[in-house]
């Protein structure tokens, strides 16, 4: 299964049909239909918590991604080079639908217009992109990113949402 999804918090469960086929949509819009991609909607409170202990950051934020892609330290490049791989585990994408929810009423966009930017940001992190090392490569990113997203709602509108199966988890890793 490409997409393993876990929800920590009963407000997710409501978008994860529509979160898991995004995510199926961006694997296949990368090239990478055959590689996994681990996806989990959580409460503030566990991102909070992932976030101190990841980053020393000890705040809640929208969206973290832990990279499986990763040697020695340097982040792997950009999907290109990664393009049709298989079988290869990206890593984990973790996004708060407590800060989710708050930024779609702030934005005044749809939660899963929200949740498919987070999923899309997070997934490029997981492939290399990093907006925090240089000016250049925020502009990559965010370009790379708006173009996914595109993608994304072309691909949503035209298709109707397919009922999966998820697997409920009462905390996230």
């Amino acid at each position: 299964m490409p997409v393993e999804f876990r929800c920590g918090t009963p407000r997710g469960r409501v978008h994860a049909s529509k979160l898991i086929a995004d995510a199926e949509r961006i694997l296949a819009a990368a090239r990478l239909p055959d590689c996994e991609l681990s996806l989990t909607l959580t409460s503030d409170r566990e991102i909070r918590a992932l976030n101190r202990r990841y980053r020393g950051k000890d705040s809640p934020t929208d969206v973290l991604s832990f990279s499986q892609i990763e040697t020695a330290g340097r982040r792997q490049p950009a999907p290109l080079r990664v393009a049709n791989a298989k079988d290869l585990l990206l890593g984990d994408v973790v996004i708060s639908i407590d800060t989710a929810l708050r930024q779609a009423r702030e934005l005044g966009v749809a939660p899963a217009m929200r949740l498919r930017t987070l999923l899309a940001h997070g997934f490029l992190h997981l492939l290399g992109y990093d907006h925090e090392r240089s000016p250049a490569d925020a502009r990559r990113m965010f370009a790379r990113q708006r173009r996914l997203e595109a993608r994304l709602g072309a691909e949503a509108a035209a298709s109707p949402v397919p009922r999966v199966k998820r697997r409920a988890a009462s905390s996230s890793k």
